[in-house]
Order: C-alpha cells, then structure tokens, then sequence
C-alpha cells in the first residue's frame, strides 16, 4: 500500500514537471524580445540574414556564418540576452523578407535592407546602421562609366530589390532589365557575359569584389546612384523590439565595434564607407 502511494505521488510530481516544461519551453523566435538572461532555459533566437553576400550575409563552406550584417545581428542578439551559441541565421532572400517576418519565421532581419516608404507600411525598422549608395558593378575593362551608359544594355539584379528598377525609371529606361533570384546569379551573368552590369548597393558590390577568385576581374563604377539607409526589420507594431534593437545598435557604434566590423568586413575592398548614421532617424 505503501509503495503504490509514493508510485501515484511520483507519477504527480512527473505530470506537474512535464506541465511547467510545457508552459515555459523553447521559444524558438525569440519572442521575449530578449527579455530573458540568454543563458540557459535553451531560449533561441532565430534572425533573418542572406547567405549569398560575401561581406555582408555569407553562409561559408563549413556552415558558419560572416560578414558585416552578421556582426551586426550578433551583437544586437548579445545585447537581447542571447550568446552566438543561441542564434539561429534563417536565410530570407529580399522578396521573402516581408513575409518572413509577418509570419513570424524571424525576430529579425539583418539582410542589406534598406529603409524607404513602401516597406515601412508593411514592417518596422529599428536603426538606420549603415548609410550605402547604389553603384554597378562592371568588368574591368567596360567602357561604362555612367548611369545613361546602360541604355541598350542587360542590366541584372534581384527579385525585390529596388536597385534595378530605380536605374529603369530615371537613369536608363532602355535598359534591359534581368531579375534573378540571387546575387550569385547576376555576378555569374557578368563574368560570362550574358550581362553587361550588376546594380545593387556599393556595399554588397564591394564584396564580391573583394573576393579572391574575381580580384581584378571586376570594379566599381564609383556612381552613387542612390542613398540606401540599412535598417533591422522587426515585425510591423513590435515597437518594443525597436526600441531594444535602437539601444543596441547605439552601444555598438559608441564602444567602437561598429567600426571594428566595417574595417574587418570591409576593408579588403577599400570600400569607402560612410560615417555610422544617426540611429533611430528613419526617414
């Protein structure tokens, strides 16, 4: 009688553990908002990156992960109370990023993504953090040395992305316009050339040319076509999370790691960056 007693009471305490686990387990977006220590309780973080941007979002040959928007969402992670231990890197191409984060895939998203009117009425975005320009990326010995010099040809960019469109409609609206699905598409174009140019931001462009196998192969035109303030999406109406990111990313710039990772990320190209931006002016 005994026995069986002590059975039911341990059978209890067993259903009230499994109870409070349930209650309190793994939230693996990050929902908190980072409110939590980050140590422990095996709370992940899952934020949104691109994994075709060498110097920026890179997924390299070993699965980890490097660039200047992985430094970026790393120390903001920190800040919210997760180590790099508990971050999950999502990949979120530039037309999936919305969606990505209405559906809640992500907490948020460190992925070249620059601030303008139309996203805002779909997202938040806490920052700006980088201040890039829009430029092409050609081969090095191309005669382009102008916007207007597109005319007639195949320019190539993302799905998504505004940079293409916005050389169509007010620099070069005879341009041939290619859209793909990945930077990596283009840049393959361009070294075959079945495009003649490759048009995003300069800070993306820099590091492609940056990389060993095209060094010397391709250069910059040196246009700035377009101011593109980059910014963390957060999910629209999570203001909270702003706030926390906007905190994060003020730190960041002030103890120096801002800068530690535009010269490490960066550099290699000689890409000429702009001073760190005002943080929280998003216009």
């Amino acid at each position: 009688m005994k026995l069986r007693k002590a059975s039911a009471a341990a059978a209890a305490a067993l259903v009230l553990a499994l109870t409070a686990t349930a209650c309190g387990g793994d939230d693996s977006n990050g929902n908190d908002g980072g409110s939590g220590s980050g140590s422990g309780g095996g709370d992940k973080i899952k934020i949104g990156i691109k994994y075709d941007q060498p110097g920026l979002g890179l997924k390299e040959p070993d699965g980890s992960f490097s660039g200047f928007d992985v430094d970026v969402a790393t120390y903001v992670a920190k800040e919210l109370g997760y180590d790099a231990k508990q971050i999950e890197f999502v990949e979120t191409k530039s037309a999936d990023r919305e969606n990505a984060l209405a559906r809640g895939d992500v907490k948020f998203i460190a992925a070249t993504y620059s601030i303008n009117d139309e996203r805002k009425k779909k997202v938040d975005f806490a920052g700006p953090y980088l201040l890039a320009h829009q430029d092409l990326l050609i081969k090095s010995d191309s005669d382009i040395s102008k916007g207007t010099d597109l005319n007639g040809k195949k320019l190539c960019s993302v799905t998504g992305s505004t940079s293409a469109q916005n050389v169509k409609d007010t620099i070069a609206p005879k341009a041939q316009l290619r859209e793909n699905s990945g930077y990596s598409e283009c840049l393959a174009g361009l070294q075959s050339g079945a495009v003649d140019a490759l048009t995003t931001d300069d800070s993306i462009l820099a590091g492609y040319a940056a990389q060993e196998q095209y060094k010397g192969k391709f250069k910059l035109a040196g246009l700035k076509l377009s101011n593109e303030n980059y910014g963390i999406g957060v999910k629209k109406g999570d203001t909270a999370t702003v706030d926390k990111i906007n905190a994060a990313l003020e730190k960041m710039v002030s103890d120096g790691a801002w800068e530690t990772a535009v010269k490490e990320n960066f550099g290699p190209a000689n890409y000429k960056n702009e001073p760190a931006p005002k943080i929280g002016d998003i216009k």
